[in-house]
């Protein structure tokens, strides 16, 4: 999947809960996509694309309202992780939706924040002054990062 530089996107692949279905999406500047496409994907995917405008647009599953980003606005960066997503506001607040069993949505309290990632159940971000904020499962230490 890629924006092109008209604002539209192209995306290609498994499109089995309609993680494809872009060809109408307008005036985006980037992308994200759950469950990472890939040749290997089993599907059950969601994309999203931030439009210029700061609103977000979404296709594909949903089990988990995780493409219920119809309200967002002021958004400057987006992320994509296992059945839910992440949106850096312009204030430096993160919103997020979708599955939180392992907390990885648990980001109301963020702000300063320059970027995020998510994971497949966790999240992360990075504030202006270089500290780095981690919510989520941390079975692999992957939320460790306290002391760096």
């Amino acid at each position: 999947m890629w924006c092109r530089d008209d604002g539209t996107v192209v995306a290609v692949e498994h499109d089995r809960a309609g993680e494809c279905q872009v060809s109408t999406w307008e005036n985006v500047v980037a992308v994200a996509a759950g469950n990472v496409h890939t040749f290997s994907n089993t599907g059950k995917s969601h994309t999203l694309g931030l439009r210029n405008d700061g609103t977000v647009v979404a296709t594909g599953w949903n089990a988990h309202g995780q493409c219920e980003v119809n309200g967002w606005h002021s958004i400057r960066s987006l992320a994509a992780g296992w059945r839910f997503t992440l949106g850096v506001r312009e204030d430096g607040t993160v919103i997020a939706t979708g599955r939180n069993v392992e907390g990885q949505c648990n980001t109301s309290d963020w702000d300063d924040v320059v970027a995020i990632a998510a994971g497949s159940r966790h999240s992360l971000a990075l504030r202006s002054d270089g500290t780095i904020l981690s919510t989520g499962s941390n079975e692999h230490h992957q939320c460790d990062v306290s002391a760096r």
